[in-house]
């Protein structure tokens, strides 16, 4: 049987599946995660009971956005990377007042019907969705060029990425945002490893159908045969490097093509799909500081299990 003929790709997804399946340790970037279909497991993922993350942080934005606002001011831009569904940003939106929204996410069509529900619910707000990667930094409407900006990018996220790349990201957030403008951000906390593969694993496959759901969208954009029952959703702590590991775990030996390549593995082994880093109580800080922002605030909940953190970006300094 012929492999499915794909359909139009993102050139950049093209490359990191096909260099990610071609490297010694497998490996693909988990914003790939992120198609329609992978946007809406997501947002189930994060109504599950076991998956605290959210519960945690929703309730303490509702605690302190009054007081974001008080720092920040009223009247900003507010711009969400990876905006997903928008839910949290509803509470940001109520207590900041902000003149403008500007979601951005990677993926377009989930992005314009989130963005289209917002401007909906607050008309008073101008909605600019600009769709894009944000790794990098990003263009901003020229709508708010002149306007203060406050960044928000909540659910630890920046987890997903290793130390050195989380850098990079906060250097392009600032980049994007501007010397002066502000960013309140979400960071999960080191816990009992038990509650963490809990929270990565749920009895009730949602997270593992978001895993497998990788392998449907590289068989779909990249012409790939990939069989869906070669691999399982894996998931281990890795305490050396504080951080939960999802892997794609090939269940048999197994041979497959995308993008007219091909490619074998053999049982047990693994495709690398997202890391979800866990900090210590200097480890966020020191990163905020390495990426060029200054903390004004943090705010953690009475057990200590996550943190978010209101930090103002600091012109470039050459001296301690």
């Amino acid at each position: 049987m012929d492999a499915p003929r794909a359909i139009a790709a993102d050139p950049a997804f093209r490359r990191d599946v096909i260099e990610g399946l071609s490297a010694p340790i497998r490996a693909i970037p988990a914003r790939w995660f992120y198609d329609r279909r992978g946007s809406e497991l997501f947002e189930e993922i994060t109504r599950l009971p076991e998956y605290y993350l959210t519960r945690t942080e929703t309730a303490l934005l509702e605690a302190h956005c009054p007081e974001v606002a008080r720092i920040a001011g009223t009247g900003a831009a507010i711009v969400e990377f990876g905006s997903g569904a928008s839910v949290k940003t509803r509470i940001l939106l109520r207590s900041a007042d902000p003149s403008a929204y500007v979601p951005i996410d990677i993926s377009g069509d989930f992005l314009r019907d989130a963005a289209a529900e917002i401007a909906a619910e607050f008309p008073r707000v101008a909605v600019y969705p600009v769709e894009g990667d944000f790794m990098r930094a990003i263009a901003l409407p020229a709508a708010v060029a002149g306007v203060p900006k406050l960044g928000f990018f909540p659910g630890s996220t920046i987890g997903n990425m290793v130390a050195g790349t989380s850098v990079d990201l906060l250097r392009a957030m600032k980049a994007t945002l501007g010397v002066g403008a502000w960013l309140l951000i979400g960071m999960d906390r080191v816990k009992d490893p038990a509650e963490l593969l809990r929270a990565y694993d749920d009895p009730g496959g949602v997270t593992a159908a978001f895993n497998m759901n990788l392998i449907e969208r590289i068989n779909r954009e990249l012409g790939g045969d990939v069989p869906l029952d070669a691999f399982r959703h894996k998931v281990v702590w890795n305490d050396e490097r504080s951080r939960i590991e999802m892997h794609l775990e090939a269940v048999r030996d197994v041979r497959f093509g995308v993008d007219g390549l091909r490619f074998a593995m053999k049982a047990g082994e693994t495709i690398h799909t997202e890391n979800s880093h866990k900090y210590g109580a200097r480890d966020a800080r020191f990163m905020l500081h390495a990426g060029g922002w200054a903390i004004e605030r943090e705010w953690s909940d009475a057990e200590a299990r996550f943190s978010i953190f209101l930090a103002r970006a600091e012109a470039e300094r050459r001296a301690p």
